[in-house]
């Protein structure tokens, strides 16, 4: 079968390997109907973060096809459609009960989260809780509804987990730090939520439009402590009562924190590559600072599937354009010069 390998900074390439098989009870086997590139991935391929030549792909993100199950699985067999989530929750544990998979307690950490999976088929482990499955097949739904499942697997679940952290209200003002498929997510999440106003931070026309059809109120293009000063402007000097913070960097964590008013709650789901913060400086701001790996399967199943079968969110939109797995390497660098907003795969 076809994989992506990591060759270099700047470089990704599709390998023939061996196809993957069961090795523990609770795995599964899924053919992959479609794959994508995260902005997480784009870390190590702009050369921030160290990965070693010829290691697998950092992509977690697939729907497709069950091909083989595990003998402890129950919940799903051969030819179920399913979402196959990042994090991999036990769905028995304190954490996976409180709807935190993504701290699953259940098992090892280090098998919790998806990885390799820019590619045909994927060993998915701890399968039988975490996997959600789609009514029907692929050819039973349109292109967009197919973006929008694949939506699912991370994006959106992250961009709900944002504001779900923040304890987004009906009423609220909302300021979205980040304008990636998940910061546009997060639109989508605080709109659900019934925030009243809701201001994407963004400097890219094509991800402003895609704000405002998903419910955004306000575009601010600003960065550092200009767009924090037009925050402030825009809510009176009272700042957000939620910050949804969905880049993981110094800059976006702290103007997170200087644009909520106090008592506020910030979201943070952007994969951190920042200095530590001194929260000691945050003292007197009485800030709630709160967020991680998103709780994929819990939204899945309870809130984000019906929503998109329904046709009342559709996510999918992020995905800007689509390439077949041979062009992988151009998926990634139309994502790093922003290009697209987000890259999908297909299979072939």
């Amino acid at each position: 079968m076809k994989t992506t390998v990591f060759i270099k900074a700047g470089q990704v390439a599709v390998e023939n390997v061996d196809k993957p098989k069961i090795i523990e009870a609770d795995d599964a086997i899924i053919r992959v109907v479609r794959s994508c590139v995260c902005g997480s991935d784009l870390w190590a391929y702009s050369g921030h973060d160290d990965k070693e030549s010829g290691s697998q792909n950092s992509g977690h993100e697939v729907i497709g096809i069950i091909e083989e199950v595990g003998s402890a699985i129950n919940t799903v067999k051969k030819g179920d459609f399913v979402i196959a989530p990042f994090t991999h929750g036990c769905g028995h544990c304190a954490a996976c009960r409180a709807g935190f998979e993504g701290g699953c307690q259940g098992h090892d950490r280090s098998t919790n989260f998806s990885g390799g999976y820019q590619a045909e088929y994927v060993r998915y482990a701890h399968a039988d809780w975490s996997l959600v499955k789609i009514p029907g097949q692929p050819e039973d739904y349109s292109e967009g509804m197919i973006k929008s499942f694949l939506a699912l697997a991370d994006v959106m679940p992250t961009g709900y987990h944002a504001a779900r952290v923040a304890n987004v209200q009906k009423g609220d003002t909302v300021a979205v730090v980040g304008d990636g498929a998940v910061g546009l997510c997060a639109v989508i999440a605080a709109k659900m939520c019934g925030a009243k106003r809701i201001i994407i931070m963004s400097r890219h026309k094509d991800r402003q439009e895609l704000a405002l059809e998903f419910g955004a109120t306000d575009v601010v293009e600003e960065r550092g402590e200009e767009g924090i000063a037009k925050v402030l402007e825009l809510t009176n000097g009272d700042g957000v009562d939620a910050a949804l913070e969905c880049v993981g960097t110094q800059l976006s964590t702290e103007t997170a924190l200087a644009i909520a008013r106090p008592g506020a709650a910030i979201g943070r789901v952007g994969v951190p590559h920042t200095k530590d913060i001194n929260l000691g400086d945050y003292f007197f701001q009485n800030a709630i600072i709160a967020g991680g790996p998103a709780s994929v399967t819990t939204y899945d199943k309870s809130v984000l599937l019906d929503a998109v079968l329904k046709g009342e969110i559709n996510p999918g939109k992020v995905f800007t354009h689509t390439y077949k797995l041979d062009d992988v390497d151009r998926a990634y660098k139309d994502m790093e010069a922003r290009k697209t907003i987000k890259s999908m795969l297909v299979m072939d």
